[in-house]
């Protein structure tokens, strides 16, 4: 238990520093928040709506591993070296690739609806 409780620490401080020093974390947060009032009331299956909601979480998910991966590398190098501006560029289309899957998602969603 005592191993659980220190993982549980660690995480809401990787949240809060992710709040206090990340602004794409921040501004996807809000968004996530955001979305959640129509999600809500959106005549959708409830299936749907848990797909959309894992899509919306996914974001934050994929944008907290690129803030880590960009973290490692200025950590590593503060010249440029090639390896190091690929590991950042594939976060960043990792981040990219999972919010565009919530725009189609949400797209779709829409279309349902109407």
């Amino acid at each position: 238990m005592k191993r659980i409780w220190k993982a549980l620490l660690y995480s809401l401080k990787g949240l809060r520093t992710a709040l206090t020093h990340e602004t794409a974390f921040q501004q996807e947060l809000l968004v996530y928040l955001i979305l959640l009032v129509p999600l809500y009331y959106m005549p959708l299956e409830p299936a749907f709506k848990g797909l959309l909601l894992l899509a919306n979480t996914t974001v934050l998910v994929v944008e907290l591993l690129n803030s880590a991966v960009e973290s490692v590398v200025d950590l590593v190098t503060s010249e440029y070296a090639e390896l190091a501006g690929r590991a950042k560029d594939f976060g960043s289309a990792a981040a990219f690739l999972s919010q565009l899957s919530v725009v189609v998602l949400w797209g779709w969603a829409i279309l349902r609806i109407v």
